[in-house]
Protein backbone atom coordinates (compact mmCIF):
# COMPACT_ATOMS: atom_id res chain seq x y z
CA UNK A 1 0.00 0.00 0.00
CA UNK A 2 2.00 3.37 1.17
CA UNK A 3 3.06 4.70 4.65
CA UNK A 4 -0.59 6.10 5.77
CA UNK A 5 -2.21 7.28 9.22
CA UNK A 6 0.39 10.13 9.57
CA UNK A 7 3.60 8.35 8.23
CA UNK A 8 3.66 10.90 4.81
CA UNK A 9 4.52 13.14 8.24
CA UNK A 10 6.47 11.54 10.14
CA UNK A 11 8.77 9.09 8.09
CA UNK A 12 10.45 12.22 6.17
CA UNK A 13 11.56 13.73 9.46
CA UNK A 14 13.21 10.77 10.38
CA UNK A 15 16.84 10.75 10.88
CA UNK A 16 18.71 10.46 7.45
CA UNK A 17 16.57 8.33 5.28
CA UNK A 18 15.77 6.21 7.35
CA UNK A 19 12.04 6.73 7.03
CA UNK A 20 12.39 6.05 3.36
CA UNK A 21 14.00 2.84 4.04
CA UNK A 22 11.44 1.99 6.84
CA UNK A 23 8.40 2.79 4.13
CA UNK A 24 9.90 1.20 0.55
CA UNK A 25 10.89 -2.40 2.47
CA UNK A 26 8.49 -2.41 5.56
CA UNK A 27 11.28 -3.11 7.72
CA UNK A 28 9.48 -3.75 10.84
CA UNK A 29 10.77 -1.86 13.94
CA UNK A 30 9.64 -3.13 17.18
CA UNK A 31 9.41 -2.33 20.94
CA UNK A 32 12.43 0.22 21.97
CA UNK A 33 13.29 0.61 18.02
CA UNK A 34 10.70 2.37 17.44
CA UNK A 35 11.56 4.99 20.26
CA UNK A 36 14.96 4.82 19.21
CA UNK A 37 14.23 5.63 15.59
CA UNK A 38 12.07 8.71 16.19
CA UNK A 39 8.62 7.14 15.34
CA UNK A 40 7.95 7.28 19.45
CA UNK A 41 8.74 10.07 21.59
CA UNK A 42 8.36 7.72 24.84
CA UNK A 43 9.08 3.73 25.18
CA UNK A 44 6.79 2.35 28.02
CA UNK A 45 6.74 -2.07 28.54
CA UNK A 46 3.11 -3.06 28.36
CA UNK A 47 2.33 -4.24 31.82
CA UNK A 48 3.01 -0.83 33.31
CA UNK A 49 -0.03 0.81 30.87
CA UNK A 50 -2.90 0.37 32.94
CA UNK A 51 -0.67 2.08 35.49
CA UNK A 52 0.11 4.49 32.80
CA UNK A 53 -2.87 5.40 32.30
CA UNK A 54 -4.33 5.96 35.73
CA UNK A 55 -1.42 8.31 36.04
CA UNK A 56 -2.13 10.74 33.01
CA UNK A 57 -6.31 10.60 33.70
CA UNK A 58 -5.50 11.88 37.20
CA UNK A 59 -4.09 14.69 36.45
CA UNK A 60 -5.88 17.66 36.79
CA UNK A 61 -5.88 20.51 34.06
CA UNK A 62 -2.24 18.96 32.59
CA UNK A 63 0.13 20.85 30.49
CA UNK A 64 2.29 19.70 27.67
CA UNK A 65 5.29 19.03 30.34
CA UNK A 66 2.97 17.67 33.00
CA UNK A 67 2.53 14.44 30.29
CA UNK A 68 5.99 14.44 29.54
CA UNK A 69 6.83 14.29 32.81
CA UNK A 70 4.48 10.66 33.46
CA UNK A 71 5.34 9.53 30.04
CA UNK A 72 9.28 10.38 30.99
CA UNK A 73 8.94 8.87 34.87
CA UNK A 74 7.23 5.42 33.20
CA UNK A 75 9.96 5.16 30.63
CA UNK A 76 12.74 5.12 33.07
CA UNK A 77 10.92 2.89 35.25
CA UNK A 78 10.58 0.15 31.74
CA UNK A 79 13.62 -1.67 32.70
CA UNK A 80 12.24 -5.63 31.83
CA UNK A 81 12.77 -4.58 28.44
CA UNK A 82 16.57 -4.77 27.62
CA UNK A 83 17.70 -1.17 26.16
CA UNK A 84 19.47 -2.44 23.14
CA UNK A 85 21.35 -0.59 20.32
CA UNK A 86 18.86 0.38 17.80
CA UNK A 87 18.56 -2.71 15.71
CA UNK A 88 19.90 -0.53 12.31
CA UNK A 89 22.46 1.47 13.86
CA UNK A 90 25.24 -0.49 11.69
CA UNK A 91 23.54 0.35 8.74
CA UNK A 92 22.30 3.95 9.06
CA UNK A 93 25.04 5.62 7.07
CA UNK A 94 24.36 3.22 4.44
CA UNK A 95 20.69 3.88 4.75
CA UNK A 96 21.13 7.67 4.28
CA UNK A 97 23.61 7.29 1.16
CA UNK A 98 21.78 4.65 -1.05
CA UNK A 99 18.16 5.62 0.05
CA UNK A 100 18.88 9.28 -0.72
CA UNK A 101 17.90 8.77 -4.39
CA UNK A 102 15.19 11.63 -6.11
CA UNK A 103 13.69 7.91 -7.93
CA UNK A 104 12.94 4.70 -7.01
CA UNK A 105 15.17 3.59 -10.15
CA UNK A 106 18.27 5.55 -8.80
CA UNK A 107 17.65 3.73 -5.10
CA UNK A 108 17.86 0.45 -7.29
CA UNK A 109 21.07 1.31 -8.87
CA UNK A 110 22.50 2.72 -5.86
CA UNK A 111 21.98 -0.52 -4.01
CA UNK A 112 23.12 -2.25 -6.73
CA UNK A 113 26.24 0.09 -7.47
CA UNK A 114 27.22 -0.92 -3.42
CA UNK A 115 27.11 -4.54 -3.75
CA UNK A 116 27.59 -5.38 -0.14
CA UNK A 117 25.23 -8.44 1.35
CA UNK A 118 23.07 -6.48 3.24
CA UNK A 119 22.67 -3.98 0.27
CA UNK A 120 21.67 -6.70 -1.99
CA UNK A 121 19.53 -8.10 0.26
CA UNK A 122 17.24 -4.97 0.41
CA UNK A 123 17.35 -4.39 -3.42
CA UNK A 124 15.85 -7.92 -2.84
CA UNK A 125 13.50 -6.95 -0.69
CA UNK A 126 12.39 -4.02 -3.26
CA UNK A 127 12.10 -5.65 -6.38
CA UNK A 128 9.26 -7.96 -4.39
CA UNK A 129 7.25 -4.94 -4.23
CA UNK A 130 4.35 -2.79 -6.30
CA UNK A 131 6.83 -0.91 -8.16
CA UNK A 132 3.48 1.93 -8.25
CA UNK A 133 3.50 1.68 -4.84
CA UNK A 134 7.51 2.56 -4.68
CA UNK A 135 7.07 5.67 -6.66
CA UNK A 136 4.04 6.45 -4.63
CA UNK A 137 5.52 6.49 -1.92
CA UNK A 138 8.56 8.29 -2.57
CA UNK A 139 6.83 10.89 -4.15
CA UNK A 140 4.91 10.99 -1.14
CA UNK A 141 7.57 11.06 1.42
CA UNK A 142 9.73 13.17 -0.63
CA UNK A 143 7.10 15.90 -0.79
CA UNK A 144 5.83 15.23 2.65
CA UNK A 145 8.87 16.54 4.28
CA UNK A 146 7.94 19.76 3.72
CA UNK A 147 3.75 19.23 4.13
CA UNK A 148 1.94 20.02 7.47
CA UNK A 149 0.22 17.51 9.36
CA UNK A 150 -3.14 18.47 7.55
CA UNK A 151 -2.20 18.33 4.13
CA UNK A 152 -0.53 15.22 4.46
CA UNK A 153 -3.49 13.40 5.79
CA UNK A 154 -5.41 14.95 2.99
CA UNK A 155 -2.59 13.83 0.74
CA UNK A 156 -3.05 10.17 2.20
CA UNK A 157 -6.54 10.45 1.53
CA UNK A 158 -6.23 10.80 -2.12
CA UNK A 159 -3.86 8.38 -2.58
CA UNK A 160 -6.11 5.80 -0.29
CA UNK A 161 -8.38 6.49 -2.94
CA UNK A 162 -6.56 5.44 -5.86
CA UNK A 163 -5.34 2.60 -4.39
CA UNK A 164 -8.89 1.03 -3.98
CA UNK A 165 -9.52 2.06 -7.91
CA UNK A 166 -6.33 0.78 -8.68
CA UNK A 167 -5.01 -2.95 -9.10
CA UNK A 168 -2.30 -3.95 -6.88
CA UNK A 169 -3.99 -3.04 -3.57
CA UNK A 170 -6.27 -6.00 -4.16
CA UNK A 171 -3.53 -8.07 -5.62
CA UNK A 172 -1.61 -7.99 -2.62
CA UNK A 173 -4.38 -8.58 -0.12
CA UNK A 174 -4.78 -11.89 -2.62
CA UNK A 175 -1.48 -13.02 -2.56
CA UNK A 176 -0.74 -12.55 1.44
CA UNK A 177 -4.14 -13.16 2.71
CA UNK A 178 -6.84 -14.67 0.66
CA UNK A 179 -4.71 -17.43 -1.37
CA UNK A 180 -1.22 -16.78 0.46
CA UNK A 181 0.85 -17.55 -2.39
CA UNK A 182 3.16 -15.03 -1.79
CA UNK A 183 3.56 -14.33 -5.30
CA UNK A 184 1.60 -10.89 -6.30
CA UNK A 185 1.66 -10.50 -9.80
CA UNK A 186 1.65 -6.52 -10.23
CA UNK A 187 0.52 -4.53 -12.81
CA UNK A 188 2.44 -3.04 -14.40
CA UNK A 189 5.63 -5.32 -12.86
CA UNK A 190 8.45 -3.38 -13.50
CA UNK A 191 9.35 0.40 -12.39
CA UNK A 192 9.57 1.16 -16.26
CA UNK A 193 5.64 0.68 -16.42
CA UNK A 194 4.85 2.72 -14.39
CA UNK A 195 5.04 6.32 -16.07
CA UNK A 196 4.46 9.40 -14.51
CA UNK A 197 1.49 10.06 -15.36
CA UNK A 198 -0.22 7.03 -12.98
CA UNK A 199 2.04 8.51 -10.58
CA UNK A 200 0.64 12.22 -11.06
CA UNK A 201 -2.98 10.36 -10.95
CA UNK A 202 -2.84 9.07 -7.21
CA UNK A 203 -2.21 12.35 -6.20
CA UNK A 204 -4.57 14.38 -8.36
CA UNK A 205 -7.41 16.05 -6.40
CA UNK A 206 -10.69 13.72 -5.83
CA UNK A 207 -14.51 15.38 -6.72
CA UNK A 208 -15.35 17.89 -4.46
CA UNK A 209 -17.45 16.15 -2.36
CA UNK A 210 -14.89 13.03 -1.89
CA UNK A 211 -12.26 15.00 -0.69
CA UNK A 212 -11.04 14.82 3.03
CA UNK A 213 -12.32 17.76 5.44
CA UNK A 214 -10.43 18.00 8.59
Amino acid sequence: LFPDVGGGFFLPRLPGKLGIYLALTGFRLKGRDVHKAGVATHFVQSNKIPELEEALTSLKEPEKLDVESVLSAFQDQSEDIPDNDFILQPHLDQISSLFGGESVEEIFENLKSDGSEWALEQLATLEKMSPTSMKVTLRQLIEGESRTLQECLNVEYRISQRCCEDRDFYEGVRAVLVDRDQSPRWDPPTLAGVTQEKVDWYFSPLPAERELIL
